[in-house]
């Protein structure tokens, strides 16, 4: 009588290693020449800078910054609809899009990808949208871990976690202690929800509302799952085009990721005391589908600027004589961009605040 086997418990070693294989070519395509290429080893190995002269980085006080993020419940949608190809750009994005906001070129990126079950094809398909999101970024995918867990995870159920280092030199980081009464707020366009505030927006479109994924979104064209599922905006070339454009002046005093939290919490975790910022909501025309989750759930509005981007995903605080031209950089980028606020003084030096005037 044959004894027990791994396989018995729910993981399948050839399995796995036929899942394994789909995997390196996805990480090759986003290496860079400071990539050295171990693949089987137990680790990844990154040159901080170039061996070639022409493309030497040529560092003099260089700072790493270190990012860790996951997906959230957009993975539950995912996995209702069975699309699984762009998460992973989600992924990177809630990474490097926290890195850049201190001014960091971006590196590598390392993956955790927890499954229930030994699955070649859906794992492939999660890492295509971390290699297409490492690509976007300009970062290399150095490697990953994949654990599956039947034990853990209910059949078909899996789950995400990022790691994104970067590098920036001490005198160029971006830490929010330059911004001062008389900067303006640029605002760049959200793709649409991006990744947070997924348990109260499946809360309202299938619970509250009944809605089906093939459903359309109010008056639009666009199906429920195609709306929701729209991946996170990865603005990390856009960002450091206009930093290296503004290498010697320090034009960009601060950056801030909408995620959760929304734009009043977000901006204020950059805001030195002694200052306030007024953002006007009338600045920008919101995407549709916060009007139609809003309507749906009936959902105060303060809630929604509280949890939701509400169409800007990122902010930055500038010095006002350059908004302009930044925001003509940003759009030719495909960023549309526009001042959406201003900074004041506070009228009390030890307290700070951000508030979002509504509709």
């Amino acid at each position: 009588m044959a004894g027990v086997s791994y396989k018995d418990s729910g993981v399948d070693l050839d399995v796995y290693n036929e899942a394994m294989k789909r995997l390196p070519r996805l990480m090759h395509r986003t290496f860079s020449p400071r990539v050295q290429q171990l693949d089987g080893g137990f680790a990844g190995l990154f040159q901080l800078d170039f061996g070639n002269q022409l493309f030497r980085r040529n560092y003099q006080n260089p700072t790493m910054v270190a990012c860790t993020d996951g997906v959230g419940t957009k993975l539950k949608l995912a996995q209702m609809i069975d699309r699984h190809d762009t998460v992973g750009i989600d992924l990177v994005a809630m990474c490097v899009n926290d890195a850049i906001c201190c001014g960091a070129e971006p590196l590598f990126f390392l993956d955790y990808i927890a499954m229930s079950h030994d699955d070649p094809l859906r794992l492939e398909q999660i890492v295509q949208g971390i290699s297409d999101g490492c690509l976007q970024a300009d970062c290399a995918l150095l490697g990953g871990e994949t654990a599956i867990m039947p034990d853990l995870y209910s059949r078909g159920d899996y789950d995400l976690a990022g790691f994104h280092v970067g590098v920036v030199e001490k005198k160029q980081l971006i830490d929010g202690k330059q911004i001062a009464a008389g900067d303006v707020v640029l605002g760049i366009d959200s793709s649409g929800i991006h990744s947070n505030g997924f348990s109260l927006v499946r809360k309202i479109v299938f619970d509250v509302a009944g809605k089906k994924a093939d459903d359309r979104v109010g008056e639009t064209e666009q199906s429920v799952a195609d709306t929701l599922i729209e991946p996170t905006v990865i603005y990390t070339k856009a960002i450091r085009n206009v930093l290296s454009h503004y290498k010697v002046k320090s034009v960009v005093h601060g950056v801030a990721h909408i995620t959760g939290g929304g734009l009043a919490e977000n901006i204020e975790r950059i805001t030195p005391s002694g200052l306030q910022i007024d953002i006007d909501a009338n600045s920008w025309q919101r995407p549709a589908v916060f009007d139609w989750l809003q309507g749906l759930g009936k959902v105060e509005t303060d809630e929604m600027y509280r949890v939701f981007n509400m169409g800007i995903g990122i902010a930055m605080i500038v010095s006002p004589y350059y908004a302009d031209k930044i925001c003509r950089m940003l759009e030719r980028d495909g960023h549309p961009c526009r001042v959406i606020g201003e900074v004041k003084a506070a009228s009390d030096a030890t307290m700070k605040s951000v508030t979002v005037h509504n509709r």
